[in-house]
């Protein structure tokens, strides 16, 4: 396959990926769908992070939109092109490796919930993990469903993040491949 055709293929395999990862965010900022726990500071510590929006979103989506231009009609223009997505799908890579990390250590500590009248993160640092014993998700009794609502999008986030990462360190290979062995331009022949 031509280094250009793979980079618009790469490309518009991107740009879904960065939406949802910017969608899952924002949704992550309204737990049960009410604005009230964002106002009140009722949000869980990982979501502040913005690793859907920042990493897996505008590190992202910004990469892809590179890509696509390099890769366009099927063959891109030059080796300098090729080099240029060799860099912006590095800095892709980091985005979604924040948002890999973010996604984890969401999941990792859990969602901020109130236990009776305390707003605590329950399941923080605890011997028996949450995800596998959902015994515990009861704990929590506002917001409605948050682990639930929390391991969805958190586990969707690092779904995409890590799609993500491997398409954007496959441009970093399809970029040298490009660059170094020069482009698939086909040369009109001369009769």
């Amino acid at each position: 396959m031509c280094t250009g055709k793979c980079s618009l293929c790469i490309a518009v395999t991107l740009y879904p990926l960065a939406i949802i990862s910017i969608i899952c965010n924002i949704v992550l900022f309204f737990p049960g769908g009410e604005v009230k726990y964002a106002k009140d500071g009722h949000i869980t510590e990982e979501v502040k992070y913005m690793g859907g929006l920042i990493g897996g979103g505008v590190m992202v989506l910004i990469p892809a939109l590179h890509i696509h231009l390099t890769g366009k009609q099927g063959c891109c223009g030059n080796r300098c092109g090729m080099f240029l997505s060799i860099a912006f799908a590095a800095v892709g890579v980091l985005g979604a490796l924040y948002s890999f990390v973010v996604a984890v250590l969401g999941l990792q500590n859990g969602p901020l919930c109130k236990i009776l009248l305390i707003w605590t993160t329950p399941f923080k640092d605890r011997e028996n993990n949450y995800l596998t014993d959902n015994s515990m998700w009861g704990f929590c009794t506002e917001p409605k469903d948050i682990v639930q609502f929390h391991v969805g999008l958190f586990g969707t986030l690092l779904a995409t993040s890590c799609l993500q990462l491997i398409l954007c360190a496959a441009q970093v290979i399809n970029g040298l491949f490009g660059c170094l062995c020069g482009t698939c331009n086909k040369r009109p022949t001369v009769i």
